[in-house]
């Protein structure tokens, strides 16, 4: 996990850094969480937890494996026209729980500059309501983009207001690339 090192802070340090964004130039769909949770960070791969429904549920939509190794189902992702990256580049959250993220220290990743790399992208599908909060709030005001928004139920364990099947089936119609 990556973390600050401010000598001021040692013992005490919730600093997180997020990854960069995985996305082919033809990506058409951007699925953004808010910060990758610990095991994530651990393991520097997205929707590391084992028990985060994304990658089944990636799986299904797309026809791979979800036992597959991290790269291959990345590639599996990208070439069903989807990008992942998250609305935070950096905060200071103790533990995974997004309610933990500390509102004066966020800092948004700079979605001009990706929008402008990726001009194919037409939706942006938000793993969660933190995620889509902090989009609204940190960056939306400062974007100039027509894009399609779409809140979907976090793939986190720590989301079980809905079911697997349900939360598939909602998924399913937002991975698809818009046409």
């Amino acid at each position: 996990m990556q973390r600050s090192t401010d000598p001021a802070r040692a013992g005490h340090d919730d600093r997180v850094q997020g990854f960069a964004p995985v996305a082919r130039a033809d990506a058409r769909v951007l699925v953004l969480g808010s910060m990758p949770g610990v095991a994530s960070l651990r393991q520097a791969r997205y929707y590391a937890h084992p028990r985060n429904a994304f990658w089944p549920i990636a799986a299904r939509v797309f026809g791979f494996d979800p036992a597959l190794d991290y790269a291959a189902r990345l590639a599996a992702l990208q070439a069903g026209g989807v990008a992942l990256w998250d609305v935070l580049q950096a905060c200071e959250r103790p533990g995974s729980l997004d309610a933990d993220i500390r509102a004066d220290t966020l800092v948004a990743n700079d979605f001009a500059a990706f929008l402008e790399r990726h001009p194919g992208i037409a939706r942006v599908c938000f793993n969660g309501a933190k995620a889509a909060a902090l989009y609204r709030r940190h960056v939306l005001p400062g974007l100039d983009a027509g894009l399609e928004y779409v809140a979907l139920p976090s793939t986190s364990p720590a989301h079980a207001a809905a079911s697997f099947e349900q939360k598939l089936a909602v998924w399913s119609r937002a991975l698809r690339p818009a046409d």
